[in-house]
Formats: C-alpha cells, sequence, structure tokens
C-alpha cells in the first residue's frame, strides 16, 4: 500500500514524458491581433485544425485528431449550454476553460489506467474592444496560461516543444511593431513566426534532448519548403463583422495572394 502513491506518480511522468514525445513534431499554431480583431493560423496536411466554438470564440490544437476533435465538441457542448442555460452574454472563455475544458483533460491525464489526451490547445475570445480579446493556451493536463508577456497587444502561440513555443513568442516579441496592422501583414508575420516554431521543433533538440548545432532560421525558405506538400489554414474573430458571429474561414485565395511575396 505504502508503495501505491509513488507508482502513481511514476505513472504520471511517464505519461507526461509520452504525451510530449507525440506532440514534438505537432503543427505550431499561431494567434495575433490586427487592427480589426484575432488571426488563428498553421499549416495542415488534411485534417483541419481551427474552428468555431461559439459567436466571439476560436478554438486552434495540435495533436492527435481525434483527440482534438473530441476537445472541440466539449468546447462547443460547454458553450451551447452556457447560452442555453444562461444567456449569450455569458458565455466566456474564462468559463469554458476554468470549469470545463480544464477539469476534462486534468481527469483524462491522471486516470493512469485510461488512454490520455493527446492535444495541445489555443482559444481566443474577441471582446468589444482590442483592450478585452482574450488568448488561452490550455495543455493536455488541465494547466492553462493568458496571454501575458511583454507586450500590451496579445497574442499566444503553441509549440510541440518549449524551445519551439518560445523562439516563436522571441520572434513575435522582436517583430510585432504594428499592432493596428492590417490582414494580410498579419497572415506574412503569423506564417514566419509559424516557420521559426515548426524549424526549431524539428532541428532544435535531438531526440535524445542533446542540444543541436546552432542554426539560423530563415523563415520564409522554411514556409516554402513545407508549402510543397502542405496548405496554410488560417481563421479570423472580425470585430467589425457585421454578423452575430464574428468567426470567418480565410479562403486560399485570399491566403495566397497575403503569402505571394514571402
Amino acid at each position: 500500500m505504502i508503495e501505491e502513491p509513488y507508482r502513481w506518480v511514476e505513472a504520471i511522468a511517464n505519461r507526461r514524458e509520452y504525451i510530449e514525445d507525440q506532440l514534438r513534431l505537432g503543427s505550431p499554431v499561431v494567434a495575433l491581433n490586427y487592427a480589426d480583431g484575432l488571426l488563428l493560423l498553421t499549416v495542415s496536411r488534411e485534417t483541419r485544425k481551427v474552428f468555431e466554438v461559439y459567436d466571439r470564440v476560436a478554438f486552434a490544437a495540435l495533436g492527435h485528431p481525434a483527440d482534438i476533435e473530441r476537445m472541440r465538441l466539449v468546447a462547443i457542448d460547454l458553450a451551447h449550454i452556457e447560452g442555453f442555460n444562461r444567456a449569450v452574454a455569458d458565455v466566456s472563455l474564462r468559463r469554458l476553460v476554468n470549469f470545463g475544458m480544464s477539469p476534462a483533460l486534468k481527469t483524462a491525464f491522471e486516470q493512469v489506467f485510461g488512454a490520455p489526451l493527446i492535444v495541445r490547445i489555443l482559444l481566443a475570445e474577441l471582446g468589444d474592444e482590442p483592450d478585452h480579446d482574450s488568448i488561452v493556451k490550455l495543455d493536455y493536463d488541465g494547466s492553462f496560461a493568458r496571454s501575458e508577456i511583454e507586450t500590451d497587444e496579445p497574442f499566444h502561440v503553441l509549440a510541440g516543444t518549449g524551445e519551439a513555443q518560445q523562439a516563436m513568442l522571441d520572434y513575435l516579441v522582436e517583430h510585432d511593431g504594428n499592432p493596428r496592422r492590417g490582414l494580410d501583414d498579419a497572415l506574412k508575420l503569423a506564417a514566419k513566426t509559424w516557420a521559426v516554431g515548426m524549424d526549431m521543433a524539428e532541428h532544435g533538440r535531438s531526440k535524445e534532448g542533446e542540444e543541436a548545432e546552432p542554426r539560423g532560421i530563415e523563415p520564409e525558405k522554411v514556409l516554402r519548403e513545407y508549402l510543397k506538400t502542405r496548405h496554410v489554414e488560417a481563421a479570423v474573430l472580425e470585430r467589425s463583422r457585421p454578423a452575430t458571429k464574428k468567426f470567418r474561414l480565410l479562403d486560399d485565395k485570399e491566403v495566397r495572394g497575403a503569402l505571394k511575396d514571402l
């Protein structure tokens, strides 16, 4: 009996190591503000990674497609129950994460006799004003973090490794000089940030955890190489959109036009 807690701790550690290894080469996600709202961007092969959850809330993720879909449905169900039982205005990202999604992920992670959810999630909520926009990163163990970095403008990123994520944040902080940028400029910045993260995830460390040789990252070159077999998937939450639902998927023509010079 005395050994049981230690076995549980060991199982949790092994579980975390397994999930981190599965997520390592997942396609990064970028959430970025622009003049009329928020942009979410990733690069996909076939399965979608960016979705609408509710009128002003969007969802993007990396991980196993089945687990992404499971958590997407959890988010949608929670939002609609909240809207029905209370009011549409009461559906907030804070409540969805704190009282629904985070506990569900924590429970799945800690029940060591069941399969874990291999997923890392980014959620964005459009406020009435830019200062009220919110971006939250939700991890597979139920832990979450809001966008709190050295800028007044909200942006956040997901990546398969911590060093890839940090490289993306560093790149954004260095190049995020225009909070009133248009959508085309936001698409370019987000796409290049994605390329920084993907390149770092692949080449930053070996599987054994040893430091790789330093390498200069050329985001445009990395992006062109990946787009030979993948496509950019992007969506916006538009503040000026007349409809109640502010979410809009960008079509290929719109994305290609913005990225044609890269």
